[in-house]
């Protein structure tokens, strides 16, 4: 219990010292991961990709991507889905391979998703799957970014927006070019491009 509340006053700590972080002086990594279902007790991480943000720029030079081998069986109507052939996963780097590079660059950090709800729980999961606690990281989640865009135009029906937040409606409607969906690279660079946007429109200084 005694861990528990130690783990809950550092996770505090450490997001309440970024909110006052000026986002351009602040590494973000964006992340994106394709996965076997929605649930993260019971379906695979696929695919893993991310990019970061230094400066207020892409930093595509440093983009990380990698598939995830899995002993769960897979449908294959999920593999066509993110582009994925069944043999590929058969000589993809370990889970823990993969999920130790994304806590060396998350750890300490900010992470940048669209739609938290399924990538951090599944982040969360595969760590704690491995016997390890999930690196300390704070959460910029660009779903809840549109919604305070929608909120501040005036967008916003019965507390819903007026566009689709998901991720290539959302491009469309600020005007981005089509990106390759459900990819986890093309994902992960096509939510920064979305990020940059809407920090921009929100007039955004600090990542509070």
């Amino acid at each position: 219990m005694k861990g528990s509340w130690l783990r809950m006053a550092e996770v505090f700590l450490h997001r309440l010292r970024i909110r006052r972080a000026d986002w351009r002086r602040t590494t973000l990594w964006v992340l994106d991961l394709e996965t076997g279902g929605l649930d993260p007790r019971t379906d695979p991480i696929l695919s893993v990709g991310m990019v970061p943000i230094r400066e207020g720029a892409i930093a595509l030079g440093d983009a990380y991507y990698s598939l995830v081998a899995s002993d769960r069986p897979i449908d294959e109507s999920s593999l066509r889905i993110h582009h994925i052939l069944p043999g590929d996963l058969e000589v993809a780097p370990s889970p823990a391979d993969v999920l130790a590079e994304v806590r060396r660059r998350v750890e300490g950090g900010v992470l940048v998703v669209h739609q938290w709800s399924v990538d951090v729980p599944f982040l969360a999961h595969g760590f704690r799957a491995l016997g390890h606690e999930p690196p300390v990281f704070a959460v910029i989640d660009t779903v809840e970014l549109l919604r305070r865009y929608a909120r501040r135009q005036g967008l916003v029906n019965m507390e819903r927006t007026q566009f689709s937040t998901a991720l290539t409606d959302a491009r469309e409607w600020f005007g981005l070019p089509p990106h390759r969906s459900h990819e986890a690279l093309s994902d992960a660079v096509a939510t920064a491009e979305l990020f940059l946007v809407l920090a921009h429109r929100l007039g955004a200084r600090r990542l509070g």
